[in-house]
């Protein structure tokens, strides 16, 4: 008899271990392609394939990109079979400008809802809000993980880099957003803030009760070095202007800064932020 309820209490262990379920999640600002990097060594056609090494190597599950223009989104897209992307450009809602794009394995997960909002009082076509100097989107999609049926929003930004009242507003514009929308599903929201860890817009989403950053939350770190490097491999520092924020019903159980180089250069002017988080 022993033996027997043995047997059934490891069947129900392997049955509840089997339904922690975890997702490995990136943000990653790519930099947009630009004829002065290539004067300089670090144009667009000699990094990217070095940023899909990244991704493949770490398989990806999800990633938000940033400053990605429409032809570096299908250069990369090319180069990683098995992903899908959805994004606008910021400029005119189509192609045009950079886009804050969402990456996926296509295989994984359905895509139940998308759409973009401006970071502004106006949210639903393009134009600058407050004091930003450009134009700044969110892109967002609803998935279904097709093998659990897990249901989850991940959101995907790039806040203005000089807009101080902006970067606040869209603080408090991209938190409404995530209630609005997502309720009580778990959420991601990730993205290039272009403020640190000890700015007030980064603090009103950090303590909101909402969303929290997953650096404080992982009990594993790996992240030696800020977020921006300015093309620079030897940049030090704990600056993190690139930020993971995860809702509640997300566990992370490990964060980091993936420094990798190649040749001596770095791929882009950013680390990218890889968490793991377990449903």
């Amino acid at each position: 008899m022993k033996i027997k309820i043995t047997f059934v209490l490891l069947l129900l262990a392997a049955g509840l271990s089997s339904r922690a379920q975890q997702l490995n999640i990136a943000t990653y600002n790519i930099r947009y392609d630009s004829k002065a990097d290539s004067v300089a060594g670090n144009g667009w056609q000699a990094r990217y394939p070095h940023i899909a090494e990244i991704i493949r190597f770490n398989e990806l599950d999800v990633f938000g990109i940033q400053e990605g223009l429409y032809h570096q989104l299908i250069q990369l897209n090319d180069t990683l079979p098995g992903y899908k992307w959805i994004g606008a450009g910021r400029d005119d809602g189509k192609h045009g400008g950079e886009h804050s794009a969402i990456f996926y394995k296509e295989d994984k997960f359905k895509i139940l809802k998308s759409g973009n909002f401006w970071m502004s009082t106006v949210t639903d076509k393009p134009n600058k809000g407050w004091d930003a100097a450009l134009p700044r989107i969110c892109t967002w999609v609803q998935f279904k993980e097709i093998k659990t049926g897990l249901v989850f929003y991940f959101f995907n930004l790039h806040m203005d880099h000089v807009g101080v009242i902006a970067r606040r507003e869209s603080a408090k514009l991209v938190q409404e957003k995530v209630k609005q929308m997502a309720g009580k599903v778990p959420a991601i929201l990730t993205g290039d803030f272009n403020v640190d860890q000890t700015n007030e817009s980064y603090t009103l989403i950090n303590t909101s009760g909402l969303l929290k950053d997953s650096y404080e939350l992982s009990p594993i770190k790996l992240a030696s070095s800020s977020t921006f490097n300015s093309f620079d491999a030897s940049t030090a520092g704990d600056k993190r202007i690139d930020h993971i924020f995860v809702t509640s019903k997300f566990k992370v159980t490990r964060y980091g800064i993936l420094t990798n180089t190649y040749h001596g250069r770095v791929p882009s002017d950013h680390y990218p932020v890889v968490v793991t988080v377990k449903y």
